[in-house]
């Protein structure tokens, strides 16, 4: 799996310096085909059409912006100074999934706490990488994420939120980003899941948009995401998806 995620981590990257205000989502959307183009590599979104998902996704990243916080569907819109923007992206590369998620500030207009909130989130990731360790359970890797925001005064909605990757994006367990240290699932050496703690600012209750797929806070208040997928190992975590 590790050329999957490093060719994951590579085009995010790639993506993020790209991005700048007057960016459309639409035009994010086909810098990221074009990278799965050349790559030879399989989106997991464009068919990608779960219980939750009013139609097949359409297209190969989610953009969400502002007080969209997942599932954001690419469509006309030209960023902003001052947006917060996450980008989830995940394919397959010769039959292996890898799945990360960014979140970032567009422009020079940087609202301290949009920037607090992206970084509690990759506190949050930080620290459920570290509890993925075999012996450990997975409510290990929920508690150490649940920790990170309930300090800061948030709460979280455990709908969504990180899972099983292997040959198909989504695939068990279920990694909720909030939960009870020593419940759950053993964790043993070749399990390789998605972490993906994701908070918004002021609620953790969501509403769906008209386009069935984009996920928004119900009080309008901001989100932020990020994710890795993560190999355990006998020692310590692989994070499959770095970025440079």
């Amino acid at each position: 799996m590790r050329p999957a995620g490093r060719f994951v981590g590579e085009v995010l990257t790639d993506l993020a310096s790209r991005v700048k205000v007057g960016t459309n989502l639409l035009e994010i959307d086909r810098w990221a085909h074009e990278h799965i183009r050349r790559r030879g590599a399989e989106s997991c979104y464009i068919d990608y059409h779960p219980s939750f998902g009013a139609s097949p996704f359409g297209y190969v990243i989610c953009t969400s912006v502002n007080d969209a916080v997942l599932h954001g569907l690419p469509h006309d819109y030209a960023l902003r100074d001052g947006d917060l923007l996450s980008l989830d992206f995940a394919v397959s590369v010769d039959g292996w999934v890898a799945d990360s998620a960014i979140s970032m500030v567009v422009g020079e207009k940087k609202d301290e706490g949009d920037l607090e909130l992206i970084a509690l989130t990759e506190e949050a990731l930080a620290r459920g990488i570290d509890a993925a360790r075999p012996g450990k359970r997975l409510g290990d890797i929920s508690a150490a994420i649940g920790a990170v925001a309930h300090a800061a005064g948030l709460r979280v909605n455990t709908q969504f939120g990180g899972h099983g990757v292997g040959r198909t994006m989504h695939g068990d367990p279920h990694v909720p980003n909030d939960g009870r240290g020593g419940r759950g699932l053993k964790l043993r050496p070749g399990l390789v899941i998605a972490i993906e703690p994701w908070f918004m600012a002021g609620t953790d209750e969501l509403r769906t948009d008209p386009d069935g797929w984009t996920l928004r806070s119900v009080d309008g208040s901001r989100g932020a995401h990020s994710e890795h997928t993560v190999a355990i190992t006998d020692g310590d975590p692989i994070v499959l998806t770095a970025r440079g």
